[in-house]
């Protein structure tokens, strides 16, 4: 984020300096234009005026021996104002063709001016003074000539130059108009899309706060940049947790629901179905009931027996017994499950395939506060239940791990028959959710309230068709740490 306001505070600075740049070498340019045009108007006029001494100089020179003939003083004057524009035009800058033609002026006026002083100083030869006289008028006449020569000239530059000073002038003001104009414009557009770009995960964060307020625990955060990914990967946490947690507020409610309807009904049939088995026994011992009617009788025995055992499973959900924790020893709870697994028929040599056991025990495990015969039957259901998906043999992996970093020990089993589907697994730990054909589906849900009233947790985790592992994760409670079930 912080990067982007420095991004966004840069653009608008190389904005505003950008375009204040092109507008101080515009007016730069204007007033430059203008400046050249007010020197050329200035040598317009010093031309005029040259041209008109010219003329006064001409004037006086007619003027000459008539009633209105001017002073001697006079015409000195005229002559040296003559002069004096003449070294004027000398002090602008010009080319080397300007100052040609200027110098050649300057030495036609000056011979004007030595003509003009033969004519007004000559007294004795009348011949010879009207000719200087015809001589400085023809003189004169050529300088004139020349000066409105030049002042064309002059006139053309300037005309192009007075044009080409108002064109720069006239862009210049469209130029400004366009910025007064569009420099609010873009300015509200900039602003608009920096606004966009701030408030857009503020946005996707506040949207996601109210799906999540809807109900909606499964909506997750993506698409989050610089400091927002953080706030995004802390909502997603919290999300997953608010997650796990209604989760398990449903399973406990669930629990409890089931297990008082369990414990209702265990009660409300145990009782009568042991009367039913005892008057099987019975009927089965009187010599005077055939042996087709005794078959019959052991048959029904034997389904009763399996009604108790479904019982006892009801009892052990519903009011499971409080662990006895003690020093438990997790590596010798394993060996004593196998021992007795393997006498097992789904372990045994009549199944087609063989069950091959692979131990990956940690020689660092340490002891924990357990209830081993809890632990024995948590992991006598899982080798069971691993050994029945692998009907055509196959190999079942038992790792331990103490991870230290954690403080808590694992254990992880893990089978190669065909997994589970991922639209199941979540709801494998349910109560009477099974796949199999005769199966209650309450081993995994007593599985799993075992560990946890002893403070450890279980997870299933599938493997594409290559098997399931569940882990079972305990941490290294002290003794006065183990939560009370």
């Amino acid at each position: 984020m912080k990067r982007k306001i420095i991004i966004g505070l840069m653009i608008f600075f190389l904005v505003f300096i950008s375009s204040g740049f092109y507008i101080i070498t515009n007016i730069e340019k204007v007033t430059s234009s203008l400046d050249g045009l007010i020197l050329l108007h200035q040598v317009e006029i010093i031309r005029e005026r040259l041209l008109v001494e010219l003329k006064r100089t001409q004037l006086d020179l007619q003027l000459r021996n008539t009633q209105h003939a001017r002073s001697g003083d006079t015409i000195v004057t005229h002559v040296k104002a003559l002069s004096d524009l003449v070294n004027v035009c000398f002090e602008c800058h010009h080319t080397a063709q300007v100052t040609a033609r200027l110098d050649s002026l300057q030495t036609s006026i000056d011979a004007y001016k030595n003509a003009l002083s033969r004519v007004f100083t000559m007294r004795a030869n009348k011949q010879r003074l009207v000719s200087e006289q015809e001589n400085a008028f023809e003189i004169s006449s050529e300088i004139v000539a020349e000066v409105i020569n030049i002042n064309d000239l002059t006139t053309k530059k300037l005309r192009s130059s007075t044009t080409a000073a108002l064109d720069d002038t006239r862009n210049m003001k469209v130029f400004l108009y366009t910025i007064l104009i569009t420099a609010p414009v873009s300015a509200l557009v900039l602003s608009l899309l920096f606004l966009r770009w701030f408030t857009r995960p503020v946005s996707v964060l506040v949207h996601a706060i109210r799906q999540l307020r809807s109900g909606d625990l499964s909506y997750r955060i993506d698409g989050l940049h610089d400091e927002y990914i953080e706030v995004a990967d802390s909502f997603n946490t919290m999300a997953v947790s608010l997650k796990e947690h209604y989760d398990r507020m449903q399973w406990a409610e669930q629990v409890v629901i089931l297990g008082e309807l369990a414990g209702g009904l265990a009660h409300e049939i145990k009782n009568p179905l042991a009367g039913v088995k005892a008057s099987m026994e019975i009927l089965s011992t009187d010599p005077a009931v055939s042996e087709e009617n005794k078959d019959v009788l052991t048959k029904a025995a034997e389904q009763v027996k399996r009604m108790e055992a479904l019982i006892k499973s009801f009892m052990n959900f519903a009011r499971p017994p409080a662990p006895q924790l003690a020093d438990t020893n997790i590596h010798a709870v394993l060996e004593s499950t196998l021992a007795l697994a393997q006498r097992h028929p789904l372990f045994g040599k009549s199944r087609v395939g063989r069950i091959t056991v692979v131990k990956n025990f940690d020689d660092q495990l340490p002891s924990i506060l357990a209830d081993p015969a809890q632990m024995q039957q948590v992991f006598l259901n899982l080798l069971l239940n691993a050994a029945d998906e692998m009907p055509d043999g196959g190999t079942i992996t038992i790792t331990t791990q103490f991870e230290s970093e954690m403080e808590c020990l694992t254990i992880r089993i893990r089978d190669t028959g065909k997994g589970v589907d991922d639209g199941l697994r979540e709801k494998i730990f349910q109560p009477f959710f099974t796949t199999k054909a005769k199966g209650t589906g309450l081993g995994l849900s007593i599985s799993k309230r075992l560990v946890e009233q002893q403070g450890g947790g279980i997870r299933i985790e599938n493997h594409n068709g290559n098997g399931v592992s569940f882990i079972i994760a305990f941490p290294l409670f002290t003794r006065t740490e183990v939560p009370v079930p």
